[in-house]
């Protein structure tokens, strides 16, 4: 693994380590819950796309050291100094930012999201904005832009949140800001289920370690049709899942499948 991009890519504002085809990324500033400043929004979004060229590593989890997962852009490094900015500079901001998400929705992997106690605006967002989300009972999640006199719409929250919880549950917490706990999170699907906090990582980092002995072809022609498919008619989609199978059909993993179904054995995907 020492090889693999990401294995070499160096951080200063997160903990990024690399096994077993697993990259873990925890933010790291659990004094103050772990909030993102200018620095590592643009180190995240460095590594993730990095990850698009990484052909070692098959999935991806995302976390926060301590008790809590993030509770956002930090208040005096990030939301004070834009009061100062000009359109032209906020514009700068929003759009970096954007681009993180830009960035984990164009990575090929999977990213699973490890979500315990605080997880607020930004942070939010980068659960969001992840394929898969673990949480725990205790986890607090909060849209709270609006509390803090901007929109709801962030980072692709309106187009991304209503197709995870339904339009009503998501204009309910973009316009209102509360915070759900973590089992109206998962009652409502924003979490895919819960996870004690002392098992919380480990079982991400089991469900990654599944995703990545699959098919690192297949899963990533998954992830981005469900992204292409948002913005097309039933009949489109299904005309481009057609190709999009039928590529998956051209791969040795789909060989390596057959074989160890007609072998009554457990196929060892290999990525190609």
């Amino acid at each position: 693994m020492s090889g693999a991009p990401l294995a070499r890519f160096a951080t200063r504002h997160v903990l990024l380590s690399v096994a077993d085809r697993v990259a873990t990324i925890a933010l790291n500033r659990p004094e103050k819950k772990n909030p993102l400043t200018f620095e590592s929004y643009a180190e995240l979004a460095g590594i993730f796309t990095a990850a698009a060229a990484d052909d070692e590593v098959r999935a991806i989890v995302v976390t926060g050291a301590g008790d809590d997962f993030s509770s956002g852009g930090d208040v005096f490094e990030i939301i004070g100094p834009l009061l100062d900015r000009d359109t032209k500079g906020l514009l700068a901001f929003t759009r970096m930012t954007g681009n993180l998400v830009k960035a984990m929705r164009g990575c090929p992997q999977p990213v699973i999201a490890a979500v315990d106690g605080v997880c607020a605006g930004a942070g939010a967002i980068l659960a969001m904005a992840s394929d898969l989300r673990i949480g725990t009972a205790r986890a607090r999640v909060a849209f709270l832009f609006n509390r803090v006199g901007l929109a709801g719409c962030d980072m692709g929250a309106c187009a991304m949140l209503p197709r995870i919880v339904g339009q009503g549950r998501a204009a309910e917490l973009l316009l209102t800001g509360r915070a759900m706990g973590g089992e109206e999170a998962e009652r409502i699907g924003f979490f895919n289920r819960l996870a004690e906090p002392a098992s919380l990582l480990g079982e991400a980092r089991a469900l990654a370690s599944s995703l990545a002995a699959g098919p690192a072809f297949a899963n990533a022609m998954t992830k981005r049709m469900l992204e292409m498919e948002w913005a097309m008619s039933v009949t489109d989609a299904i005309e481009a899942e057609a190709v999009a199978q039928a590529l998956a059909m051209t791969t040795a993993d789909f060989r390596r499948a057959y074989e160890a179904f007609a072998a009554k054995r457990k196929p060892a995907f290999e990525g190609n």
